[in-house]
């Protein structure tokens, strides 16, 4: 049985749940009426509303001043793999996140113009590993809520995604559609000076990676990814089913006071073989932006609890889902992990774990193999 709090928090990790952070800033007050980052047809009474999150979040404040990771990474004589380095670790901290995403062309005249999508919450982004060309960035949702009563809700904690950067890799894991990753292996010429970026869903299951290279300036530092595929995000499989990947861009823009993840991506039809749909491949072109501004003076205590408590388990899930891609080229799940919820078990397990208090009856290999067993993969060895 799930627990009412795990019922929760899938919830929230459906709806990404905040859509109206107030803010904070000397000379400025939230606006009284919703503004929209960028609509579709701009200005017209019966412009698309977005859709997303309907909750309202706690007051915020935004920090202003340059941040110690920007000024570290802004230090001349560093070497690039150095400089490359600090702007990864740069994007760790506590940030107030906005998504927006905007189909800015569609390509079947019948179909129906998709609503623009908008979600806000707060994160904390914890350098889970440093081991020099390895770095992994551990994103944890920790979202106050004002009540219906206008008071401020407790701290919701859970785990939202991960992203691991590996200088010059030898291989990746690339998405081939319908549920379907495949181990690559890069050249040593591709692999020169690039750095991979591996996203991992909520429950340490793959979801896409690529290679790319960093620019710096003194204004930003900039990661841009090559094409890749990558499977619908819940925003996209909770109401459409007609079409099957997201094949687009993704670049990293670090600044002096956050960061920012611009997406580039093509709605593309698959056939039952993952091949590209002849008769129409592409529904639409989206524009997305997440933007992470530092947030200064904000409690994030119940995420540190959550994030100690449960770090050496989501170590261990991730080991596992790692020797299964170790031991095959190709892997193909039965059915998609957050879609079906398939990640539940180890969820709850690890919801147990950050409560404290009396230990789970089962041990975490336990736990961790039988959800592998229940998600079905289906593996082509080496």
């Amino acid at each position: 049985m799930i627990h009412c709090a795990t019922r929760l928090i899938i919830a929230l990790l459906l709806a990404l749940s905040v859509a109206a952070y107030a803010e904070q800033r000397s000379g400025s007050s939230p606006p009284s009426a919703a503004r929209y980052t960028f609509s579709w047809p701009l200005g017209e009474a019966d412009a698309l509303k977005p859709r997303g999150g309907t909750t309202r979040g706690a007051p915020v404040t935004l920090d202003s001043a340059p941040s110690k990771q920007w000024q570290a990474l802004q230090q001349p004589g560093l070497s690039p793999f150095e400089r490359d380095r600090r702007a990864i670790l740069a994007m760790a901290g506590e940030y107030r996140v906005t998504f927006d995403f905007l189909e800015v062309a569609a390509y079947d005249p019948a179909a129906k113009r998709d609503r623009p999508y908008q979600s806000w919450g707060t994160e904390r982004i914890y350098v889970d590993r440093d081991e020099g060309r390895r770095i992994s960035l551990l994103h944890i949702l920790a979202m106050r809520t004002v009540k219906d009563d206008g008071s401020i809700s407790e701290p919701i904690v859970t785990k939202h995604w991960r992203q691991d950067w590996v200088y010059e890799p030898k291989q990746i894991v690339e998405y081939k559609g319908r549920e379907r990753w495949e181990r690559r292996e890069i050249s040593p010429a591709e692999s020169a000076g690039s750095w991979s970026q591996t996203v991992y869903q909520v429950d340490e299951s793959p979801r896409y990676a690529s290679l790319g290279r960093w620019e710096h300036s003194a204004s930003f530092s900039s990661w841009l990814s090559g094409q890749t595929w990558r499977p619908l995000p819940r925003r996209e499989w909770s109401v459409r089913r007609d079409y099957q990947v997201l094949v687009g861009t993704n670049r990293h823009t670090v600044t002096a006071t956050g960061w920012v993840q611009e997406e580039n991506n093509l709605k593309m039809v698959l056939t039952d073989a993952r091949a590209p749909d002849a008769t129409l491949p592409y529904r639409a072109r989206e524009y997305g932006v997440a933007r992470y501004e530092l947030l200064r003076d904000a409690d994030f205590a119940a995420a540190d609890v959550y994030f100690q408590r449960t770090r050496a388990f989501w170590s261990q899930v991730q080991a596992a889902w790692a020797e299964v891609f170790e031991r095959n080229r190709q892997v193909t799940l039965n059915a998609a992990v957050d879609q079906k919820g398939l990640f539940r078990p180890v969820y709850d397990y690890a919801e147990q774990l950050a409560k404290g208090g009396v230990p789970p009856a089962e041990p975490a290999e336990k736990v961790i193999r039988n959800a592998l067993a229940h998600i079905g993969a289906q593996a082509e060895p080496t």
